[in-house]
């Protein structure tokens, strides 16, 4: 077993070597970012903003009731919200829901070039085909998933507020002096670092599940599970050391 990761760490920072490459075709590769911009924003947008509507809710119901019977203001909702959403929920579920959707999507397009040897054939012209598939989607990713999670963060709010105002457990202006309550602005940068952090990991081992997968649709099928599988842990791995290493 520890053979095998040392072995896929070391063939996965090589994959990342040859990515990170200078392209040879600043016009073609700014094509392809565009239309992975648009396939993961576009494309994610309806689930990303319906998760961010149902945790924000859940979240203030839930508070709601263990705040029930006790001392502590009930505009503390929206400031639990509101923090719980920035730090965690946003960019956490987030990158873990595009690691099934987009990751998945993208082992099964390169694994799809790879058993069709359309990798090769691209290899055999000179092609830096790791640089070519790769790198658009990387920069594509991490440009618009953190535009996600803000997006989902402020969606959350916005649930959180729906769940409780309309039915009487909070006024709306007790949830708004929540929500301007004890308001840091690292948080937000804590919330982008994770949604940078998250969408790399997500991009890369996806695409490198799919770039050396061998055999046939079964295969194809194992990388694309292993893609969101790794994915996942990878996320909820960096997520924990990220906190460590920003509230320490």
């Amino acid at each position: 077993m520890i053979r095998s990761m040392l072995f896929h760490t070391g063939r996965y920072m090589i994959m990342l070597a040859s990515t990170l490459r200078r392209p040879a075709n600043f016009r073609m590769y700014w094509k392809e970012i565009v239309r992975q911009m648009y396939d993961i924003g576009i494309g994610s947008l309806i689930i990303v903003v319906l998760i961010s509507v149902f945790i924000g809710a859940v979240s203030a119901v839930q508070f709601n009731y263990q705040m029930g019977g006790t001392f502590i203001p009930k505009y503390y909702i929206g400031y639990i919200v509101r923090d719980m959403t920035i730090i965690e929920l946003a960019p956490t579920f987030t990158g873990l829901v595009l690691a099934g959707k987009v990751g998945s999507n993208m082992a099964s397009e390169l694994g799809g070039m790879r058993q069709k040897e359309h990798i090769d054939a691209m290899e055999v012209m000179g092609v830096n085909t790791a640089s070519y598939l790769i790198m658009p989607k990387l920069i594509a990713a991490v440009t618009i998933i953190p535009i996600l999670v803000c997006i989902g963060a402020f969606v959350s709010i916005i649930g959180g507020f729906i769940a409780v105002v309309p039915f009487g457990d909070l006024s709306s202006m007790d949830y708004i002096k929540g929500l301007r309550s004890f308001f840091d602005p690292f948080n937000v940068v804590m919330m982008l670092v994770k949604a940078f952090v998250f969408s790399f990991i997500l991009t890369s081992v996806s695409c490198y599940q799919g770039y050396y997968v061998e055999g046939g649709s079964i295969e194809l099928g194992k990388a694309s599970t292993n893609a969101v599988v790794v994915s996942d842990v990878l996320i909820l791995l960096a997520d924990y050391i990220i906190v460590l290493l920003l509230t320490t």
